[in-house]
């Protein structure tokens, strides 16, 4: 037996007794399922992906759904999970497979990856997972076992290092089960070989394993680079009409929470003027500066002071600038809203019911 079936039967026979398999994507490993969960698990951990997949399913349990769904009805069901191009990749790649491919998802890795936001360990997992097909994937996790058992030195972003995990990943493939094999890869990453403190007792690798034998364990993966923070203030202008009713702007579809609803922006107080003049929101009077709070992202940590604003405007058909919009406090939730502004949001409308009791 070579060494490739060896590594690879020994992680199915594992899967098969201690893997993961009651995940919601893994009850029914449609395509469409499986894309989904996919995207929805770059950058985000399983706990936290579960219930945006329960409810996204509920919502959109189709990719003929989710091609005919509105942007904001997607926004929203996508609030809080961050990386928002992940969102708007979704609603194009599924419109693109209703109106080329009828509805169905192709079955070749090429035209997968041609599609937006499908990479080419996205396109393994449908074709492994969900077609049962030879296909190799190479997630974080799948990254770290591969690391760590062949001995792959170096950051796996670098371009010279991530081909050399992508030949091993091939290399490694079984001729079947493989569903269980890809699932296994990413189940022992998830569960046993995870960054810090693995269960190494536990692995079915551990006799093989390059790092198990070298103590490098907390060496591999190489480490990324160190990534510089950008660092941004700005003012959130809150503007509440007569009405009790939040003045929200959708946001442009690329950049920082492209395609949600926001409070209007300004770098400093000379542009705040000039927003709210452009708003065409009446009479308007500054009642409170609210304490500044920082917001961080994956690459930029973000100072922002909200302002809060009166305005005359007493009908919610008022606001007449485009992309803009009256929403009643205690209706945020059909619109998608970045994670701040919900914060906000909640607490102004707290402060709403103490006035009204």
């Amino acid at each position: 037996m070579n060494e490739h079936i060896s590594f690879s039967q020994k992680l199915v026979d594992w899967y098969n007794l201690h893997g993961r398999h009651n995940l919601p994507w893994q009850a029914k490993q449609t395509a469409y399922h499986v894309w989904i969960s996919e995207i929805m698990l770059q950058q985000t951990q399983v706990a936290t992906v579960i219930p945006y997949f329960k409810n996204f399913i509920q919502k959109l349990p189709t990719i003929n759904a989710l091609a005919a769904a509105q942007e904001d009805d997607v926004m929203r069901l996508w609030t809080g999970l961050g990386y928002y191009s992940r969102a708007r990749n979704l609603m194009k790649t599924a419109r693109i497979i209703q109106t080329i491919y009828h509805g169905e998802f192709p079955r070749k890795i090429d035209r997968l990856i041609a599609l937006p936001g499908i990479g080419r360990s996205t396109a393994g997992a449908i074709i492994s997972l969900a077609f049962e097909a030879k296909a190799p994937i190479l997630d974080g996790n799948v990254k770290r076992v591969l690391a760590r058992y062949h001995g792959i030195l170096g950051w796996p972003g670098n371009g010279k290092v991530a081909r050399k995990f992508w030949a091993v990943a091939e290399a490694s493939l079984p001729d079947k089960d493989h569903r269980a094999y890809a699932q296994s890869l990413m189940d022992l990453g998830a569960t046993l070989c995870t960054r810090s403190k693995p269960d190494c007792t536990r692995c079915p690798l551990k006799e093989k394993c390059h790092a198990k034998k070298n103590n490098k364990i907390s060496e591999l993966p190489g480490k990324k680079p160190p990534q510089i923070i950008k660092r941004q203030s700005f003012f959130f202008i809150i503007i509440m009409n007569q009405l009790g009713n939040i003045l929200l702007q959708k946001q442009p579809p690329k950049g920082v929470w492209g395609g949600l609803w926001c409070f209007p922006k300004a770098e400093d107080e000379k542009e705040c003027s000039i927003v709210l003049d452009r708003l065409n929101i009446g009479k308007w009077q500054q009642l409170e500066t609210m304490s500044s709070f920082q917001h961080r992202l994956t690459h930029v940590a973000f100072q922002i002071t909200p302002l809060l604003f009166s305005s005359s405007v007493s009908s919610k058909d008022a606001a007449t600038v485009d992309n803009v919009a009256w929403y009643n406090i205690r209706e945020t939730e059909l619109v998608g809203l970045p994670a701040p502004v919900k914060k906000l949001m909640l607490k102004l409308a707290r402060a709403q019911e103490k006035l009204l009791q």
